[in-house]
């Protein structure tokens, strides 16, 4: 049985639940964070009853000073350490900018942004001082994108953990960007987000996700994107024009917010796992930082767009046409 501690944020549903069952199933003790203490700890007591792993709980909102510093205390532990933080936390909002309360955007950037950076500095002291650790933070494929905070806070949790991977990676730790893509989890409802005329391939499962997250972050892997599909969408944005890329989205979403991370939730995923069990390690693990073709779903994208644009054109010309002409 492995010595090794595990903490959690987001642990009760969606990834955060998905990397607590994994986690312990190779024997990891965990420390799982959330806000819901009934929910904590009966997750705990499942843990801990069906691996036989010890469990322990810290009931926190990381948008608060006083949650975050509880955490930070326990990954500070010298007597007790981390040896692995996943920083899955998260949620999503379903309204435009300007329709959002201000107050619920400080709450987002706090949640996504601040609360990972400080997690992340304090488990990176710690796990430096031992010269070993692991560090995975949940991203999501918005932050390839622009759509409004949350794709924006997503692609500051990407830059950051390529950027501290890189200045860790030879001090004997690993940090790892989660960067999945629509995953059947609670996240989507809890947010108010709606998701319309999504493929099925689409829809990733969250167990498949994270057991590649897990071998991605034990490689030495600094960004995963899960599944080949993804992987050739996230390169093939590269070539795409931001009209273009803005235009599939408002087509996607009921909201400018789209993405997943820890809390979510929608129905199952035989094709996905079947897609992901087909793609090579390396090609699954890949950073996507390589020359790529753009790829056919691309390029129907753009044609879709440069039809629809050639259409609203038409009918504008064809409005002005029929209004009486000015004396």
């Amino acid at each position: 049985m492995s010595n090794h501690t595990a903490v959690i944020t987001g642990s009760t549903a969606g990834l955060g639940a998905a990397f607590a069952r994994q986690l312990a199933a190779q024997g990891y003790n965990l420390v799982l964070v959330a806000r819901d203490g009934k929910r904590l700890r009966m997750q705990a007591e499942s843990m801990s009853s069906q691996y036989g792993v010890r469990t322990s709980v810290i009931v926190a909102d990381l948008v608060t000073d006083d949650g975050v510093a509880a955490v930070q205390e326990r990954l500070a532990d010298r007597t007790n350490p981390v040896h692995l933080l996943v920083n899955n936390a998260g949620h999503g909002l379903a309204t435009d900018f300007i329709d959002s309360d201000l107050d619920d955007e400080r709450k987002l950037l706090r949640l996504h942004v601040q609360t990972t950076m400080e997690l992340s500095h304090t488990a990176a002291n710690a796990m430096v001082r031992r010269r070993g650790g692991r560090i995975i933070n949940v991203a999501s494929t918005a932050g390839y994108i622009s759509t409004g905070t949350y794709s924006a806070a997503k692609s500051w949790v990407i830059n950051f953990s390529k950027g501290l991977h890189s200045q860790l990676r030879s001090r004997g730790v690993t940090v790892t960007a989660l960067v999945p893509g629509l995953v059947r989890t609670e996240f989507h409802q809890r947010s108010g987000i709606k998701i319309k005329s999504v493929k099925r391939w689409m829809w990733l499962d969250a167990d498949d996700v994270v057991r590649q997250a897990l071998t991605a972050n034990a490689q030495g892997a600094s960004t995963c994107v899960p599944a080949r599909s993804y992987q050739m969408l996230t390169a093939g944005l590269r070539f795409m024009p931001d009209s273009v890329v803005q235009w599939a989205v408002d087509k996607r979403t009921g909201s400018p917010e789209n993405g997943e991370d820890s809390e979510g939730e929608t129905a199952g995923a035989s094709d996905s796992r079947a897609a992901n069990r087909d793609s090579s390690v390396s090609a699954e693990y890949g950073t996507g930082d390589g020359t790529a073709e753009p790829t056919t779903d691309a390029i129907k994208t753009v044609n879709a767009y440069k039809s629809a644009k050639a259409k609203s054109s038409a009918k504008g010309s064809a409005n002005r046409e029929s209004q009486p002409p000015k004396e």
